[in-house]
């Protein structure tokens, strides 16, 4: 019995293309346009939960 390489043929994970990649920049971006309305929310979301936390824990320490 010989050792064969598994039946699977290899990939290259990388595109033989001379481009280059996107940068994440750019995926996020192309992402949230994909998404739409739900980025927006959750971006809402995140900058009214920051504001209530930065203003609890000033009304807190003062």
């Amino acid at each position: 019995m010989t050792n064969t390489p598994s039946s699977t043929p290899e990939t290259n994970p990388t595109p033989t293309t001379d481009e280059p990649q996107p940068s994440y920049t750019k995926l996020a971006m192309r992402n949230m346009v994909r998404k739409g309305g739900q980025s927006l929310r959750h971006f809402f979301l995140t900058t009214v939960g920051l504001l209530a936390f930065l203003i609890g824990i000033s009304y807190l320490t003062r």
